[in-house]
């Protein structure tokens, strides 16, 4: 068997979102045939962090030799067979430490990348492909400023990742929105309620804009215009009483806040090691308020709420056709980079067409709704206007 020419470490992190495993089955079908070596790191950064360097040591939780027969077999799945994890090796609790590092490192918080970067020697990695959302990425870029030959692939749910227009697992996103958007449509019809849906969006309102926009909701609220609950009510009491069945629906991003508020709404105050409060109940408050409120603009009627968070429901199972396209080109992408020794690069989707941006963008400016453009504040939906040149998602990563 010929040597190979070098081998490639590729791992996911962040959250699960359909499209991942299509992804590493591009990266690694592509890989092998051009004479490379692959490996999956389990667990995100994780397996990097809780690597034995022995040879004796079995670090088959760590690492995985990736075949084409393995990705085959999981590439028309949903999730990511080699896992993931929210580990962040720059800021890594003590609690957390691997039994083999703490003598070494005894902070509260303590930077494992010395530890990192002797993992990535060891395995024999010659280049790296992260696939995660900015958190995750962010970490690739610090390896790159390292000296590690990383070429980075974009996911998140809520297509924030600047410097791409599309992040692997928001087509499923906003495909499943509309879908069970629509299922419960049957509820809140039936009863004449308003339905309200909270959906995925902690600093931008992707997902809760292209929904409506495709004509799943009468309103939206996004992370990027605060809001006042009894405007809202007032505008779907407006809608309900228009809609011979007697309902109206909103979706609501988790990251979405009231007037005169300056946080987010949580579902507890545990932080991951990127800092972040896992979100979730801002859909429960807007329908309290509903409730409250409703009779204030419908002659003292008050009108019950359907409260529904779609959560895991829309990046659980298979990827639809987007995520299953789109990821197979990003790691086709990936590998052209590698070939033309091209590193610290993101691959990306701008404006229709597929290109690479360098990585550090995703250390920058949040991706967000450009709300002039797309979002009217006074009505709580979007502009249906300037279509022309747009791409397919609408919003481009330069908005």
């Amino acid at each position: 068997m010929a040597k190979a020419k070098g081998t490639i470490g590729i791992l996911t992190g962040g959250g699960d979102v359909p499209g991942l495993n299509p992804a590493i089955r591009a990266v690694t079908i592509r890989a092998i045939r051009e004479g490379y070596r692959v490996l999956g790191i389990r667990r995100g950064w994780a397996g990097l962090v809780d690597l034995v360097r022995d040879k004796e040591a079995d670090n088959s939780e760590n690492v995985q030799v990736l075949t084409e027969e393995v990705v085959n077999r999981a590439g028309r799945t949903g999730g990511t067979f080699i896992h993931s994890s929210r580990t962040r090796p720059s800021h890594l609790p003590k609690m957390v430490l691997p039994a083999h590092l703490v003598d070494t490192y005894t902070e509260e918080i303590n930077d494992v990348t010395p530890e990192i970067l002797k993992n990535i020697e060891f395995l024999g990695l010659n280049y790296l492909i992260p696939i995660g959302g900015d958190d995750t990425l962010s970490y690739g870029h610090r390896l790159h400023e390292e000296g590690v030959k990383v070429v980075a692939i974009p996911k998140t749910m809520d297509n924030d990742v600047p410097g791409t227009d599309y992040c692997i697992g928001f087509g499923t996103c906003v495909t499943r929105t509309i879908e069970f958007t629509h299922t419960l449509r049957t509820a809140a019809g039936s009863n004449e309620r308003f339905l309200v849906i909270e959906v995925f969006g902690r600093y931008a309102g992707f997902t809760a804009l292209l929904p409506t926009m495709a004509g799943a909701a009468d309103r939206c609220i996004i992370p990027e215009n605060p809001f006042d609950s009894e405007h809202l009510t007032e505008l779907l009491v407006h809608d309900r009483n228009r809609n011979p069945s007697k309902y109206a629906v909103v979706l609501v991003s988790e990251g979405a806040t009231m007037v005169h508020e300056d946080s987010f709404t949580y579902k507890s105050e545990e932080k991951d090691q990127y800092g972040h409060k896992k979100l979730g109940g801002i859909g429960d408050r807007v329908a309290q308020d509903l409730k409250k409120y409703s009779p204030k603009f419908d002659n003292g009627r008050r009108t019950n709420v359907v409260s529904q968070r779609l959560g895991y429901l829309v990046r659980c199972g298979n990827p639809d056709a987007m995520d299953s396209i789109v990821p197979m080109a990003f790691g086709n992408l990936a590998l052209d980079l590698i070939l033309e020794q091209s590193f610290g690069r993101l691959v990306s989707l701008r404006k229709g067409k597929y290109d690479n941006v360098p990585i550090e963008l995703v250390t920058g400016k949040k991706k967000v709704v450009d709300v002039g453009k797309y979002y009217n504040t006074d009505r709580l939906r979007p502009f249906y206007k300037s279509f022309r040149d747009k791409p397919t998602f609408i919003m481009t990563s330069d908005d």
